[in-house]
């Protein structure tokens, strides 16, 4: 598939356009209760239009901050295009944040009004809201619970219904201002994880987003007929670049499910044809085919042990490579094991499927590869507007994030930092020259990742400033080691020691689904995560799982002692970021106890 050439529009231009040209198309579903709704290019671009024009009433000018606070839903993609209709700044904020990180990001932002979900997210802004000076507004999409305020927030569709009347008053206006909109304007800030400090909000500019596009089209291989579910936050640069980038330039349908519960409900029903997935999800995914297999009988076990074995092979090799004999014996697999699990994922029409914002085990890679889905790894960061570089489909070699999808170059430099430019790179961290300086140096953006070059693809080794070195003076990388333990289905989380020490030693946390699973079939009691993890027998099958591990590392790099975590890590404890991310240093600090224990 050759790089797609799109309109010289920005996105919520090219949503016009659809609307103009497609305007009885597919564009959105939601799932309410069960029923799928509907939603056309014309209705997208309307209740967007009515509700931008609802800010302007609201007295939003041009360049004002707009906070969505919200799950994924079509409301949160329609405040999104509105804001952007009027020229304001979409800010997205992490909705499982608690009320102080909410607070951050809309005192830091300067956001004028909050657009939450529900109750609970407008609570969180009340809460805040004696330390917010500029915030005028709140707008909530869920109105259940708050009639009964002091001073209740305005409705969502009293916003929209104020637009309409706005936009009688002002007839025009919405095509005038979208008219005169720049591709050097910003559209979105997009807020950092923060997994080393406060987080830095990315200003992503229309052109970033309109550069981004047509490599993600051709990555995907998104068209009219495409379809995807929205279901990661979209206050994160890699759903923004499925729900929003390559959907409206390319015209593909989006989807939102009813909640993060029902994904694998929705994937079903939905059966996408590109798919994104933090390595977690493929956890889970691999954890319920693994729980699925263990309740069927003996010979159907067989019968998947056999499959994965026989097909293993073909994984990463190019199907054009395949010989009659290896199309035979996929072919016999994928009617008898694979097709009936491909389906039970809701992965069978998947013709794109990715792992990114985060390392995924090069085992869980290969094995949905295996069962036949095009999985691939990519690599990208909010300041490259998502997705940078990616496994070309056919050509995957196992460990690498691929190479510079279109519209990107990278490099290695200094101390092989990974390096990029390309017009998708942001414009800036707003209210931070200092750290915007020191990351973007003439034209290109120091990722603080270290790489180095494998078979022509790209290696992420880990961050710059995650390298461990040993007491003995071995470098090594945390996340390598931490992902070949994590590709046990029984391990969710692992948090590695090593710095100036003797050996290695590792934070395990339990999977704690796939564990009790296995606890029952071996008629083990327990009450609790905590009295499950102090099990002897969970510990003797943790610990086999970090030989099997530690069997596929180098010496220096193995496991020799670590400690199961009694809890999972929360992000309510600061222990991991909203995007899952484990705040090592937090970590370290807290479990200072237990992890010199480890060296006594």
């Amino acid at each position: 598939m050759t790089t797609p050439s799109i309109p010289d529009l920005t996105l919520t231009q090219m949503l016009r356009a659809h609307a103009k040209e497609r305007p009885d198309a597919l564009a959105l579903r939601q799932k309410d209760f069960g029923i799928w709704q509907a939603y056309a290019w014309q209705d997208y671009y309307r209740r967007a239009r009515h509700f931008g024009l609802g800010l302007r009433a609201l007295g939003l000018q041009e360049g004002g901050h707009v906070a969505i606070i919200s799950e994924n839903r079509v409301e949160w993609v329609i405040a999104q295009m509105g804001i952007g209709i009027v020229r304001g700044i979409c800010v997205g904020v992490y909705p499982t944040s608690p009320w102080n990180e909410v607070a951050y990001v809309l005192e830091h932002s300067d956001a004028e009004i909050a657009v939450c979900e529900d109750q609970e997210q407008t609570d969180k802004v009340l809460q805040a809201w004696p330390d917010l000076p500029k915030l005028k507004y709140t707008i909530a999409i869920d109105m259940k619970g708050l009639g009964y305020y002091p001073e209740p927030p305005t409705a969502f569709e009293h916003v929209e219904a104020r637009g309409r009347e706005f936009e009688e008053e002002h007839p025009g206006l919405a095509d005038e201002l979208l008219d005169g909109q720049q591709m050097d304007e910003t559209a979105l800030m997009v807020y950092t994880s923060g997994s080393t400090g406060r987080p830095k909000g990315a200003m992503i500019s229309w052109g970033n987003l309109h550069a981004a596009a047509p490599g993600l089209i051709e990555l995907l291989q998104a068209d009219e007929h495409g379809s995807c579910l929205s279901y990661l936050p979209l206050c994160h640069v890699a759903e923004q670049a499925v729900t929003n980038i390559a959907p409206v330039y390319a015209g593909s349908s989006v989807s939102f499910g009813e909640s993060l519960r029902t994904i694998q409900e929705d994937l079903r029903e939905i059966a996408p044809t590109f798919f994104l997935g933090v390595p977690r999800i493929w956890e889970k995914l691999h954890s319920s085919i693994y729980i699925k297999i263990q309740e069927t009988g003996r010979f159907r076990r067989a019968l998947f042990d056999q499959a994965i074995r026989m097909c293993s092979p073909m994984a990463t090799k190019p199907r054009a490579q395949w010989s009659l004999k290896e199309k035979s014996l996929y072919s016999l697999s994928y009617w008898l094991v694979f097709r009936a699990l491909q389906n039970f994922i809701g992965l069978r029409r998947c013709t794109l499927a990715m792992t990114g914002a985060a390392p995924i085990s090069t085992g869980i890679l290969e094995f949905f590869r295996t069962m036949g889905i095009p999985l691939v790894e990519v690599y990208g960061q909010t300041e490259s507007t998502g997705v940078a570089t990616a496994q070309p489909v056919d050509n995957v070699h196992l460990g690498t994030v691929g190479v510079a999808i279109a519209g990107v170059e990278v490099r290695l430099g200094e101390h092989n930092e990974i390096i990029m430019r390309g017009g998708s790179m942001f414009k800036g961290y707003y209210k931070n020259e200092e750290t915007t300086a020191s990351t973007l140096k003439d034209g290109w953006l120091h990722t603080g990742d270290v790489g180095e070059w494998r078979d022509g693809q790209l290696k992420i080794v880990d961050r710059l400033k995650d390298i461990i070195i040993t007491a003995g003076g071995k470098n090594l990388s945390p996340t390598e080691i931490e992902n070949t333990i994590k590709a046990s289905p029984f391990i969710k989380e692992c948090i590695v020691i090593g710095e100036a020490r003797k050996y290695v030693s590792a934070l395990i946390q339990i999977d704690f689904d796939t564990v009790a699973k296995w606890a029952e079939q071996e008629r083990i009691a327990y009450t609790t995560f905590r009295s499950l993890t102090e099990q002897q027998q969970v510990h003797e099958l943790i610990e086999a799982e970090v030989n099997k591990g530690n069997a596929q590392l180098p010496q220096v790099a193995q496991i020799k002692r670590f400690h199961l975590l009694t809890k999972e890590l929360d992000h309510d404890d600061d222990e991991v970021t909203a995007t899952m991310k484990v705040r090592r240093s937090k970590i370290y600090e807290k479990y200072t106890d237990v992890i010199e224990s480890l060296y006594a």
